[in-house]
């Protein structure tokens, strides 16, 4: 089965699907949207469910091949949770499971917090986008910042336009102990600092810059950056797992624990718990699958007319989410805190983190009021990748649902879902259920619905894999034991055995 999938029959075409978390999903069998006698809910929809159910399959190979212990995901649409679901774990030693509410460092996710702040005072009167940043910070002091016409500006900051180096000088990415400065020493090392790049020439990532941005904040609202977040973003949005520090008094339970890029054995050696102290503003901030799907829903409902105007202008966060800032090659994009991507033809919003033991993604795609979210507890991980295909996948179904496409997994196809092993050759082939017919994955894969091949019924066990060229394919025989329960399937007359959970 699918992993955290149940499938019973509970009457004539008709099959219960139960995910673990309480989510109770009524499918009708092989039949089309005419046939419905209401139109199901967007998450009990057949073709949002199967994507779904897919999904999860697909992320809990991805996690356990590459030896990642713990993630947590969700999928927004609109102003609902269609998906969260955590695998694996937040600290292995001590067996404690991930949760869609375990804590992770979501790094430089901070920064889209910190812009959302520093817009409220931009709106508020109390900063100017395009004002010198000298101007409010007096104590601004980098050799070039004044040899330009144009002035190292919030907007700068914002767009990473503003040509500062990319860290503030210390060493604190380096482990064990990842020394990260007190915003004092912070100041103090900017004279000794010089700019990379004159103002608004060109684009240089920089922490730096983002942790200026919240010093700006700080100075304008009269008020600690911690204070004036919390009370003025955090908590207006229930977002009460959110924080602008790593709570040490929770690591190993809530706060799931890091771990490092796979060595050459193919481990992952855990992870010091850092403190980003005075870089807190560009990558301090731990959260929640959870909490940063409410942040998503919030963003998606003042875009669609239905947020808290009262915390930023639905035509601000369209501001911030506008590409501001374009490289010559057309390759990189910002807008005002938010990365702006177009991986292909369709343009996503957010960030991602990487900081030591973790990785994390928040995009959002606009056009289809989408978003995801992934969380993981180990460097070198693709989050950005899941969150894509994640968004690629259900805004896909949840358009077919919207159009009344509705076809269902046959009941007596069930049997043959669930992982048959490859080994020695590869990992497994997963067998699931797409758009009222089987597909196979073959697993890991980078691409679940691209990778995807479709099976013909021919009859009773036997099925036809379907070329891409229409070609008749290899016959696929699933193999029963005594009992009747598919154990394994035949291609090229060579068993695979199916994995038992």
């Amino acid at each position: 089965m699918y992993p955290g999938i149940q499938l019973k029959a509970i009457g004539p075409g008709l099959v219960r699907c139960t995910r673990r978390g309480g989510l109770l999903l009524l499918l009708l069998a092989g039949c089309v949207s005419p046939l419905w006698a209401e139109e199901p809910a967007l998450d009990e929809h057949p073709q949002v469910v199967e994507t779904l159910a897919l999904l999860e399959t697909w992320i809990d190979a991805q996690r356990a091949y590459e030896g990642v212990p713990g993630v947590s995901m969700a999928v927004v649409h609109d102003d609902q949770v269609l998906w969260r679901k955590a695998f694996g774990q937040a600290n292995p030693d001590a067996d404690v499971p991930a949760r869609t509410d375990t804590l992770y460092s979501i790094c430089s996710i901070s920064k889209l917090f910190t812009a959302v702040a520093a817009m409220q005072l931009r709106d508020r009167g109390k900063l100017a986008l395009h004002d010198p940043v000298r101007d409010v910070l007096p104590w601004f002091d980098m050799a070039g910042a004044g040899d330009d016409s144009r002035p190292v500006t919030l907007w700068g900051l914002l767009t990473h336009a503003a040509g500062l180096p990319r860290e503030s000088d210390f060493p604190y990415w380096t482990p064990p102990d990842f020394p990260f400065p007190p915003r004092e020493l912070i100041r103090q090392r900017l004279a000794e600092q010089e700019m990379l790049y004159p103002p608004e020439r060109t684009f240089q990532y920089s922490n730096l810059g983002l942790t200026l941005a919240g010093e700006l904040v700080a100075e304008a609202s009269e008020s600690s950056f911690d204070d004036y977040v919390r009370q003025n973003l955090l908590e207006p949005l229930n977002m009460r797992d959110t924080r602008t520090y790593m709570p040490d008094d929770l690591h190993g339970e809530r706060l799931a624990v890091g771990h490092g890029a796979r060595n050459r054995a193919g481990e992952r050696v855990a992870v010091p718990l850092f403190d980003a102290r005075g870089i807190a503003p560009a990558a301090g901030f731990s959260s929640t699958a959870d909490d940063l799907a409410r942040f998503a829903i919030w963003q998606l409902g003042l875009l669609g007319g239905n947020g808290d105007t009262d915390l930023l202008a639905a035509d601000t966060l369209r501001e911030m989410q506008r590409v501001q800032w374009l490289e010559p090659d057309w390759q990189t994009a910002r807008g005002l805190g938010f990365g702006v991507y177009r991986p292909e033809e369709t343009i996503y919003v957010g960030h991602s983190g990487s900081c030591p033991g973790y990785r994390s993604a928040l995009w959002l795609q606009t056009d289809d009021a989408m978003a995801a979210t992934a969380l993981a507890n180990a460097s070198g991980v693709d989050t950005e990748l899941w969150v894509r295909r994640a968004l690629e996948a259900v805004s896909t179904a949840v358009n077919q649902a919207r159009n009344g496409q509705a076809v269902a997994l046959p009941t007596e196809f069930s049997d043959y879902l669930g992982s048959y092993s490859l080994a020695p050759w590869g990992g497994e082939v997963a067998v699931v259920g797409w758009r009222g017919n089987l597909a196979m994955l073959e697993l890991p894969t980078s691409d679940p619905v691209g990778s995807l091949v479709m099976l013909e019924h021919v009859e009773d066990d036997r099925f036809r894999w379907q070329r891409r060229d229409d070609l008749p394919g290899d016959l696929i025989e699933f193999e029963r034991d005594e009992q009747g329960r598919v154990v394994a399937y035949h291609r090229h007359s060579n068993r695979w055995p199916r994995i038992e959970e």
